[in-house]
């Protein structure tokens, strides 16, 4: 029997960094948290963006405004063990971070329903050990902004408001009022933002139109917020204090050991898709399959008439296929070869969609027998799910945690081998080598998904 050493423990590392927080959602969060990363991007320094939740759009304005990946801090679809050793991971790829930007979601003591707080913005604020910048939406309020800052400090001491932004200020006067009203509690305002230079990214039923969508808009939209922050925000006291949080001590997540190596012969290429109408997908799916093996390669359904080249597994995630149903319906060639593809598919929520006869009408691949349409009901939330049927993501009776988040329905809502199980009703579908429901999953909480892909494409 070979013995292996213990594994060294990590050197400590000083990465300033800052969660941006607020009371509730619509406080502005994201137009401050982007502000801030193309802002101090521009002071050239290397900016690590971060978002707390499962959201896949924000992340998608993060790296735009950064310069590299946006990535996810979710307690409860990562476990709380992984977020500090994936925040180090994300801020030393490619290359070492000067700072770290998180953006909270919702407000800032909102986690799952039920669950007092996991998985909230101060949850992840305590894990990660980071100061907090509180966005305050001041319409319509005066000092009492001081005391909604007081309480939201004396609810969890363990999380630090080591300052606050003040938004949507009516005039100087107000500003001056709200400023001495913090100043009576101790608070220190980090800059305001007049009500009159919003800046807002359009959005739709579920939230923002992510970036790609709208690439040069986006370019457009990313440099306004720069230039707002950089005119309202005292981005010298907003690095002061993302240096005070202190040393990083928890070991950088490493997706090979999560994986355990390659897992068969070759290089087996797994086709993702992209572009505009795909647009979910977690930077560490990525990552997990190259280190289970894989060659990832990319491809845009609204585009290319062919998987790539070799391709032996095929992932299709989240996005908003309902906008451009025509145009997906228009790819037949594409579509006719999903449609007869012999290797592993895995499909979340859009990717469902995708594979079924038709969406609002229009004709997809056919994979799965199930029409899909838009709803009026939106369904939202954490999920405690377990796997109904062996599949190529996981094996029967594996309990995973996800997230669901979508405005359509399928008729039937799941097949005859079902795909989870989860609240004492069947989801999804397994059919042959396809897996596929409404469920989106997060690998760094259960790499195996990657390995059993990679395992199945090499065979």
């Amino acid at each position: 029997m070979v013995t292996r050493p213990a594994a060294e423990p990590a050197a400590p590392w000083a990465l300033p960094r800052v969660v941006v927080a607020a009371p509730a959602s619509g406080h502005g969060k994201t137009t401050v948290a982007t502000g801030l990363l193309a802002a101090l991007r521009r002071r050239g320094l290397a900016v690590s963006p971060h978002k707390v939740g499962p959201d896949y759009i924000d992340p998608g304005y993060h790296a735009l405004a950064a310069g590299r990946p946006g990535r996810n801090l979710d307690p409860w679809l990562v476990g709380e063990e992984r977020i500090a050793p994936l925040l180090r991971h994300g801020a030393s790829v490619p290359v070492p971070a000067d700072v770290a930007v998180i953006e909270g979601v919702m407000g800032l003591h909102d986690g799952a329903v039920g669950r007092r707080g996991f998985a909230s913005t101060a949850h992840v604020a305590r894990l990660v050990d980071a100061p907090v910048l509180l966005v305050l939406d001041t319409t319509a309020q005066g000092r009492s902004a001081a005391a909604l800052a007081l309480g939201m400090a004396a609810f969890d001491p363990a999380v630090r408001i080591g300052g606050v932004l003040l938004n949507r200020v009516g005039s100087a006067r107000h500003e001056t009022l709200l400023r001495d009203a913090l100043a009576e509690v101790g608070v220190p305002v980090l800059g305001a933002v007049a009500r009159a230079a919003a800046v807002a990214a359009p959005s739709r039923h579920l939230g923002l139109v992510p970036v790609a969508e709208r690439a040069p808009e986006s370019v457009a939209t990313v440099a306004a917020l720069a230039d707002l922050v950089e005119s309202t925000v005292d981005l010298d006291a907003v690095l002061a204090l993302a240096r005070t949080a202190p040393p990083l001590t928890a070991p950088a997540w490493d997706p090979a050991a999560a994986v355990g190596g390659p897992a068969g012969a070759g290089r087996p290429v797994v086709a993702v898709a992209g572009g505009p109408a795909f647009t979910f997908c977690y930077a560490e799916h990525a990552e997990l399959l190259v280190a289970a093996g894989a060659e990832v390669a990319g491809f845009d359904p609204l585009r290319d008439p062919a998987l790539p080249a070799g391709t032996r597994a095929v992932v299709v995630g989240g996005g908003f296929p309902e906008a451009y149903a025509g145009q997906l319906a228009d790819n037949t060639a594409l579509r006719a070869e999903l449609a007869g593809f012999d290797g592993p598919v895995l499909a979340e929520c859009a990717g469902l969609l995708y594979l079924g006869r038709c969406l609002d009408g229009a004709p997809m691949c056919g994979r799965l027998d199930l029409t899909a349409r838009m709803t009026d009901r939106l369904t939202l939330g954490y999920r405690d799910a377990v796997a109904a049927t062996d599949s190529p993501l996981a094996r029967a009776g594996d309990p995973v945690r996800g997230h669901e988040f979508h405005r359509t329905a399928t008729d039937p809502g799941h097949g005859d081998r079902p795909a989870w199980r989860w609240d004492g009703a069947q989801h999804g579908f397994v059919a042959g080598a396809v897996h596929a429901s409404y469920l989106h999953t997060h690998w760094a909480g259960h790499p195996r998904a990657a390995r059993r892909l990679v395992e199945a494409a090499s065979r």
